[in-house]
């Protein structure tokens, strides 16, 4: 938990960037994704600062009534809740950013894995609810980590290769 809080804070920044980077026609469709990727960084964030701080000062102190609801060890758990919807709206986000980017091989690349990742998640969320209803444990949430993460990894480096390109073509122009 302690590395996936950068981590997520740094989805935040790509998000933001992403938005200030593209024109005002598809500026809409970056800017509701910044709004959910604030959302989505916030409940995850929450979560993780209450994983490794109300819980483990609760048993050391021996407090341990009612703190079943909130570890990441009950399969059944508010932790587990929250990360699910978190990444969730990650997704989400993805799939708004996804329309910003244009035609160019790269651009459609990166399109392309946001607005899978979404539909995968969303897939995945369907099939495993169907499959196993609210005894899903955590089934869902690996799966749900495990693409956003893939995602955000795969387009990370198409998004380097993106930002360095449209910093080239700025200072060609300049």
């Amino acid at each position: 938990m302690f590395i996936s809080i950068p981590m997520i804070l740094t989805y935040v920044v790509l998000v933001t960037a992403i938005n200030s980077s593209i024109n005002n026609r598809n500026k809409i469709f970056s800017q509701i994704g910044v709004t959910f990727a604030i959302i989505s960084a916030s409940i995850i964030l929450l979560d993780y600062f209450v994983q490794f701080t109300v819980v483990p000062a609760n048993l050391l102190n021996g407090r341990t009534e009612g703190i079943l609801l909130l570890t990441q060890y009950n399969p059944y758990g508010i932790f587990i809740a929250m990360e699910e919807l978190g990444y969730i709206i990650m997704a989400l986000s993805f799939l708004l950013i996804a329309p910003v980017f244009g035609k160019s091989r790269l651009e459609s690349a990166i399109k392309w894995i946001f607005a899978v990742s979404f539909f995968a998640t969303v897939f995945s969320f369907i099939t495993v609810s169907i499959r196993l209803g609210l005894e899903r444990g955590y089934i869902f949430e690996v799966i749900v980590i495990s693409i956003t993460w893939l995602t955000l990894i795969i387009n990370g480096i198409l998004l380097s290769i993106y930002f360095r390109n449209k910093l080239k073509n700025e200072r060609v122009i300049s």
